[in-house]
């Protein structure tokens, strides 16, 4: 198993408990996203994700529930699919081709799109919800390291920004 492939899911493990641990009625508590709910927070991943791998001519992912009735299902169905292509070493290594992000193998498209919004998002639930914020501090490190030579690009975007609780956005 591929290193990316562990650490997607020890990651994506993470998020996953985060939203089993959401009550059923706090669905729609604000996130620290503006203008987002907790439920808004798995929608983002369960919409964007499929849609950047049908744009870059990716695998179709699993269809799981809809959030709005399951967001614990709509988050299992996405996230085990992203880890069986991670799984499959023959899988994995084919190229995508994604119009702004240009052209990666699907392991290391995961890696370097996923990964990082899943763990910011695993904080943004976890604080929408009073629960456990912690995070693997490895993965903060490198995502930290990773972001930093192009930390103004991000802010310029629109997409980050820092909040008065300091969460990326």
């Amino acid at each position: 198993m591929s290193e990316t492939a562990e650490r997607f899911r020890r990651v994506s493990t993470r998020f996953g408990q985060r939203v089993a641990e959401v009550p059923e009625d706090a669905w729609d508590r604000p996130a620290p996203c503006e203008g987002w709910v907790a439920r808004d927070v798995v929608r983002h991943m369960v919409v964007w994700m499929p849609a950047f791998m049908a744009a870059s001519g990716g695998p179709a992912l699993p269809a799981g529930p809809r959030v709005e009735q399951d967001p614990a299902g709509a988050w299992a169905a996405l996230s085990g699919g992203l880890q069986a292509i991670l799984d499959d070493p023959e899988q994995s290594a084919k190229e995508i081709t994604h119009p702004q992000a240009g052209t990666h193998t699907l392991e290391n498209a995961i890696g370097m799109f996923h990964l990082g919004d899943i763990l910011v998002h695993t904080w943004d639930l976890a604080r929408a919800m009073g629960l456990d914020e912690s995070l693997d501090p490895d993965e903060v490190s490198g995502m930290l390291i990773g972001l930093q030579p192009i930390d103004e690009v991000l802010r310029s975007s629109g997409h980050w920004s820092r909040t008065r609780t300091g969460s990326a956005d």
